[in-house]
């Protein structure tokens, strides 16, 4: 069992009911959500110790967030009760051609006001063998971004391996910088990228040159040259994932990625998702997938690869953010079973 810290915000997740628009009916689905605390659910459902490290509000939703994390095994332990609120998504799932939509409330949250020194970070890197986050927490403020530095030197300096999810957020970056003077920083300290060729332009400022995702067809040796430009551009990072989503309608994708590491370029199978029950949370369920495979299977970057990409094309058969899947279950997929079959 490995010991893996995440460290970012979790939200209120308000949904419309089923794939009705907002306030069509008079009601909105509670349940909680947001990447880093995604990726210690869905470890910890795998076996791993998941830690998850944020800053909630000293009232009842700020407990009941804890309450839902401890559900599933997560160790909320050093998670900082402080000023702020509780940050809050609404989202009205698509269907067929009319997309998702999310609307963030999150300003002035605990998160949005953490800064460097508000966490002990050799105490809970203790015994750790791994940090992820992603980037959305630096999108949040100045001293999210700059609470997010530390976290990531501090681990570098413990001897962790970092990862961090790229996940570019428009809606988010608002207080005055461009992605890249803060994402490239961060990622120059990495061992492990995760983005899709989005991720990649927007926070690393790096050009997609031949890929085209309108064209709803997107072929792996695209990607080659994307994540070759990564590793060449930040050579620390020793493995650079890219997720690959064909996205022929809101209920319709094509799902597989592709991986550059230490064994050289890997292509996943491509998993064809025709009934997509909430696709929020497939990175975060790759994320926490690839840091499994690569811990439980050393040496074996295709496997890991395969195992992730298995675990989040399973995500998007779950409603709410937590890939509430194990081991088994996406060895399953793995081996060929994927026809839904009931399991009597």
């Amino acid at each position: 069992m490995h010991r893996i810290i995440t460290f970012g915000e979790i939200m209120l997740r308000l949904k419309s009911p089923a794939n009705e628009r907002f306030f069509q009916s008079p009601s909105l689905e509670a349940t909680f959500g947001g990447g880093e605390a995604n990726v210690a659910v869905s470890l910890s459902l795998f076996g791993e110790t998941g830690v998850f490290i944020t800053a909630l509000p000293d009232n009842q939703l700020g407990e009941a967030a804890v309450r839902e994390l401890r559900r599933y095994g997560v160790d909320v332990s050093a998670i900082k009760r402080a000023e702020g609120r509780l940050g809050i998504y609404f989202l009205e799932s698509g269907a067929d051609q009319r997309p998702s939509n999310v609307i963030y409330d999150r300003e002035d949250s605990c998160v949005c006001r953490m800064k460097p020194g508000d966490f002990d970070w050799p105490a809970i890197f203790r015994d750790a063998q791994w940090f992820h986050m992603t980037g959305i927490t630096p999108a949040l403020s100045r001293s999210a971004a700059n609470a997010s530095m530390e976290a990531v030197q501090a681990a570098r300096g413990a001897g962790l391996r970092v990862s961090i999810d790229l996940n570019y957020r428009r809606k988010l970056w608002n207080y005055g910088v461009e992605a890249p003077e803060v994402m490239r920083p961060l990622a120059a300290l990495a061992d492990v990228i995760v983005a899709n060729e989005e991720d990649i332009q927007m926070c690393l400022g790096m050009d997609a040159e031949g890929v085209d995702v309108s064209r709803g067809e997107l072929g792996p040796e695209n990607y080659r040259h994307l994540a070759l430009a990564v590793k060449k551009d930040f050579p620390d990072v020793s493995v650079v994932a890219i997720t690959l989503r064909e996205s022929r309608s809101a209920d319709s994708n094509g799902w597989s990625a592709v991986l550059h590491g230490a064994t050289g370029f890997h292509a996943s199978r491509s998993y064809d998702i025709d009934d997509i029950v909430d696709r929020v949370g497939g990175g975060d369920s790759f994320s926490a997938g690839l840091i499994y495979g690569l811990l439980n299977f050393p040496g074996d970057e295709r496997n890991a690869l395969e195992f992730a990409t298995a675990a989040s094309a399973l995500k998007h058969s779950i409603h709410g953010d937590f890939n509430l899947v194990v081991r088994s279950e996406v060895e399953k997929l793995l081996k060929g079973d994927g026809s839904g079959r009931v399991q009597r």
